[in-house]
């Protein structure tokens, strides 16, 4: 990933170079004068040349290493890292970087262990507050692993280079979308790259992003030996701030700074630095707010969570901005944040690699005043950052992603926002009245809830009005059970399966759908007959029908629900045919159903059969069909009750 080579572009030299002679303890190699001068592609074949010769192996694997950390290849890393620790290398901060290594290449476990041990006994307290910070992530990077949205991403093919293309932005005059590249420049030997320059292309479709012509922007804005990146604009178009690096010639100037240009008289005015950089640090990666009063930008200066923190500071009348200030803990951390973006609805995104992601930068947005990983597609285990927004829900950002055609490269994205649904049971227990069949709320009942998959089951207890409520899981089934003393237990079941919305009938980010469930407490009263409905014999049979055994299976049930009864099942014919044939016919009915639930096991010892034939009409005067079936009929009734 090309765009934090801005922060290497003259990394430190004097540090360099005083790092290199203390490490070998003797005058510089030509490897570690190329180290040294941030010229990391051709330190890599040096070193890579000494262990070949057998030539101070252990330093020169971790210069490999280091290497190409620094050129932010750190994913390239992990071997050379690994040679040297096993090497005997003589440098305390190898096993953090060895763990970042082992991190960005999606080893967690073993990267979040050698962090604890870091942690330990690392040397470096700043990198062991950074290393406490890394292992949490790194287990709790899982989840963000198991994460996967139904966001869309697109390469813009058209646009992007073997080279690296980046950090995208749209001219208001033009509409041309404006983003750096490496493809035209001059190699810069930090990586072997082009050096990058501004370009911009206006599409042909620009909804699709299609079509048109990449030019490179005006000289005034693009250098031979410095990387100009991150251009962002006022509404107007009238201003433009952009990151820019300098050659590195002029001593104790070595920074990335923020620079702006105004378009007055019909022309770009010489650019210039702006007042809130820090000659000390690299200030970088800067974009307006959506009504330009504000800017936020990224920055290594002193005072901040670590790493590279991000700011903001206000346009005053004057056309300067106020003293920058620190975004806070809540985003910074003492990793790398960078590339603010603001979407046309106000919601805050930007790129880190010092919170729970899944490789090296990550794209987060702030919601409801928590960081969010946007999770896969959008982010990758390479490098994703620098998101620009075209509407509420699309944009374009960059990548170095598997499968792209350079280092980096330019990806639209649509983000189909998901709207959640969470349910709830809102329960009632009330009592049948046995004479008037009317019900009322019982107070204070215990109501035990078993959920799906095995969950241990809960109790909750209904309020003065009977009421109860719980939430629910989605796609899951449950049943709730109300037992009381002399009453049979009250059993219900619910489902929130199928139940969830289409996402296009949601019209809120957040719906609570709530199913109403009663259970309903009966007392048992002996010898009192209840009907068991629906229990259906083929003419002249008693066979169980399939029909018939569910509802036999909920008198099993309630048998199960109620150990301490003992009933009698009965089976009633209508009046038609002889007294006798019904007498038999209903026996043998009553038998095959006792059968069948003692088949269920139930003990034999608690349920009887008893036909009765037409002796125990509902309806002595039977005419029609309907009053007939309802002669015809199975009933139970409790006999007895163990105390």
């Amino acid at each position: 990933m090309r765009k934090l080579l801005l922060l290497y572009v003259v990394a430190g030299s004097s540090a360099l170079l005083s790092g290199c002679a203390a490490s070998s303890g003797g005058p510089m190699s030509k490897a570690d004068k190329r180290f040294a001068r941030g010229e990391f592609e051709t330190a890599i074949k040096m070193y890579k040349a000494d262990v070949a010769k057998g030539r101070n192996i252990a330093q020169a694997n971790y210069r490999v290493a280091e290497s190409y950390r620094l050129s932010n290849r750190i994913e390239q890393a992990e071997g050379y890292y690994k040679a040297a620790i096993d090497g005997g290398v003589k440098n305390g901060d190898a096993p953090f970087y060895y763990a970042l290594a082992l991190k960005t290449n999606g080893k967690l476990d073993e990267a979040a262990a050698l962090f604890d041990n870091y942690v330990e006994n690392g040397k470096n307290r700043q990198l062991a507050v950074r290393a406490e910070v890394e292992a949490k992530n790194a287990r709790l990077s899982k989840d963000v692993v198991a994460m996967r949205n139904r966001d869309q991403v697109t390469p813009l093919d058209q646009v992007n280079s073997e080279s690296s293309d980046f950090s995208a932005t749209i001219m208001p005059d033009t509409k041309e979308l404006v983003f750096a590249s490496g493809r035209d420049g001059k190699k810069y030997l930090g990586n072997g790259q082009g050096f990058n320059d501004l370009y911009a292309v206006k599409f042909d479709d620009v909804e699709k992003m299609t079509g048109g012509t990449v030019r490179k922007l005006e000289p005034i804005f693009n250098t031979e030996d410095m990387h100009e990146a991150s251009a962002t604009y006022s509404p107007d178009g009238k201003t433009v701030v952009f990151a820019r690096s300098n050659s590195g010639k002029k001593k104790g100037y070595l920074s990335v700074d923020l620079w702006a240009s105004y378009f007055r008289s019909g022309a770009w005015t010489e650019p210039a630095l702006i007042n809130i950089n820090n000659r000390t640090a690299d200030d970088f990666s800067p974009v307006f707010s959506p009504d330009g009063q504000t800017l936020y930008f990224a920055s290594g200066r002193n005072g901040g969570q670590g790493g590279t923190d991000l700011y903001k500071a206000t346009l005053g009348a004057n056309g300067r901005f106020s003293p920058p200030e620190n975004l806070g803990d809540q985003i910074n951390t003492p990793g790398n944040e960078s590339f603010p973006a603001i979407a046309p609805d106000g919601t805050f995104y930007f790129s880190s690699d010092g919170h729970p992601g899944l490789g090296k930068l990550d794209i987060f947005m702030v919601d409801k005043g928590k960081v969010k990983n946007l999770g896969a597609p959008i982010n990758s285990s390479g490098d994703d950052f620098a998101p620009y927004f075209v509407s509420k829900n699309t944009g374009v950002f960059s990548s170095d992603r598997a499968g792209g055609k350079g280092s980096d490269d330019l990806y639209r994205f649509k983000r189909q926002t998901y709207k959640f649904v969470t349910f709830y049971a809102d329960g009632t227990v009330v009592e049948r009245d046995d004479k008037t069949g009317k019900v009322a709320p019982l107070a204070g009942e215990t109501v035990t809830v078993f959920g799906p998959n095995g969950q241990k089951p809960q109790d909750i207890t209904a309020g003065p009005d009977g009421k109860f409520s719980f939430k629910l899981d989605t796609a899951a089934t449950y049943s709730l059970v109300a037992d009381r003393p002399g009453y049979f237990t009250a059993r219900n079941s619910l489902t929130t399966v199928g139940r969830t919305p289409p996402q296009e009938q949601l019209t809120e980010d957040m719906t609570d759908i709530r199913i109403p469930i009663t259970l309903t407490l009966t007392k048992i009263v002996k010898n009192k007959a209840i009907v068991v409905e629906n229990i259906f014999y083929d003419y002249n049979k008693a066979d169980i029908r399939p029909d018939a055994a569910v509802e036999l299976d909920k008198l099993v049930q309630t048998l199960n629900d109620n150990p301490k009864i003992t009933i009698e099942l009965s089976s009633h014919t209508d009046s038609r045919g002889k007294d006798a044939y019904n007498l038999a016919l209903s026996q043998r009915r009553a038998q095959s159903a006792v059968d069948y639930i003692i088949s269920k096991g139930i003990d034999k010892a608690r349920i009887t059969a008893k036909g009765y034939g037409e002796t125990r009409p509902v309806i002595k005067a039977a005419k029609t069909e309907d009053e007939h079936q309802r002669n015809r009929r199975t009933e139970f009734k409790v006999t007895r009750i163990d105390e």
